[in-house]
């Protein structure tokens, strides 16, 4: 099992939903970066639930850093940081662990780890293990901030309620505005969405969505071609998180119905700096960054826990079984994947830059 991201600045996670606790190490960032807890806890609040549109878990995420921090900065070392599990319902597990839920991973870890899998709430493949993203990703948000890098993530649509997307060429008064709002849109639509969340989870159903992220004042030529381009490595790690199936790059799939000179991003010259007139290849040309807004979208599945029966199988027999989901889960996942998207995206951009410019470029 790989649980580790990066090449320079390098994340790992350890912990399962149910165990005692989880664990982020981030290692190779730079000693003398400030670390701010207050700032850590604010992020986590964003991925915590809070309503009757999320799962009843409620978790303090009560995190302690135990090496890499000394006096509020980095030191150069490993930074570890641990976060205890208390809300947890195991017995919710213990009557059906053996079905295959479906849309979830326990068939296949079953296969893989040949039943030695932590089966608890998901274990080792739960959402719960991204809160650890979200904890180590503040730190890298907070450094990328330091250099005029700033990232915001939004629900560009919900069970076919649709966001004010980002303006491809100028998104930093957007990103601004996202910064702590804990459901995270562009204009007026929390409420409708919130509405068909609800709706869905009345007719023991749930819903997905797409969220949108932007990166503003990320300099140009960050990114490598071929097998390290800017969006592979995103994609990579975008695709480590639970539940999104689809991610896309600017104009994405719709440069499918453009011609060419529809297409292609014209530039110009403002003060002295080379911009491009559109946006549609979302700020990345060859791989590398083109020094416009980095914008993509990714697309996030109904969250597969729904209290319908539904068919199965017993991994223990091999035979055909009927499942019926207890316990407690979000009917849509959309708001809190932001906050996840968001930090994994600020750790994989530290790596890119170290990778570039060297380790001390965010001292």
């Amino acid at each position: 099992m790989k649980n580790s991201i990066g090449t320079s600045v390098i994340l790992t996670l350890a912990g399962e939903s149910h165990g005692s606790m989880l664990c982020a190490i981030l290692d190779g960032l730079a000693p003398g970066i400030p670390v701010d807890e207050q700032f850590i806890a604010s992020r986590l609040a964003l991925r915590r639930p809070k309503g009757p549109a999320d799962t009843a878990r409620r978790e303090k995420d009560a995190f302690s850093i135990v090496s890499g921090v000394f006096e509020g900065r980095t030191t150069g070392a490993p930074i570890t940081i641990l976060i205890p599990n208390e809300d947890v319902r195991s017995a919710d597990y213990e009557r059906t662990h053996a079905l295959a839920r479906p849309s979830h991973a326990d068939y296949a870890a079953h296969i893989k780890y040949g039943g030695c899998e932590d089966w608890r709430g998901g274990g080792h493949f739960s959402g719960r293990v991204t809160a650890g993203i979200v904890a180590a990703g503040a730190i890298a948000a907070a450094a990328l901030e330091a250099k005029g890098i700033s990232i915001g993530t939004h629900i560009l649509e919900c069970a076919g309620v649709k966001d004010t997307p980002f303006n491809p060429t100028d998104t930093s008064e957007q990103v601004r505005s996202l910064q702590g709002m804990d459901f995270p849109v562009l204009s007026p639509v929390r409420e409708a969405m919130e509405e068909r969340i609800l709706a869905a989870k009345g007719e023991l159903d749930s819903v997905g969505g797409i969220v949108q992220t932007a990166v503003c004042g990320l300099p140009a030529g960050v990114g490598e071609p071929w097998f390290s381009s800017v969006e592979g490595v995103l994609a990579n790690a975008l695709f480590s998180i639970g539940g999104i199936k689809g991610v896309e790059f600017g104009s994405g799939f719709a440069l499918a119905s453009m011609k060419g000179s529809q297409a292609n991003d014209a530039y110009s010259v403002s003060g002295g700096k080379v911009l491009t007139k559109t946006n549609h290849s979302g700020g990345v040309n060859g791989g590398i960054s083109n020094g416009m807004p980095l914008i993509f979208s990714a697309v996030v599945k109904p969250t597969p826990s729904i209290a319908r029966p539904q068919d199965s199988v017993d991994m223990n027999t091999g035979e055909a079984a009927q499942l019926t989901i207890t316990g407690r889960h979000d009917p849509a996942i959309v708001r809190r994947v932001c906050i996840v998207v968001s930090s994994l995206v600020a750790i994989v951009l530290c790596d890119l830059l170290a990778l570039r410019f060297g380790t001390d470029y965010l001292k």
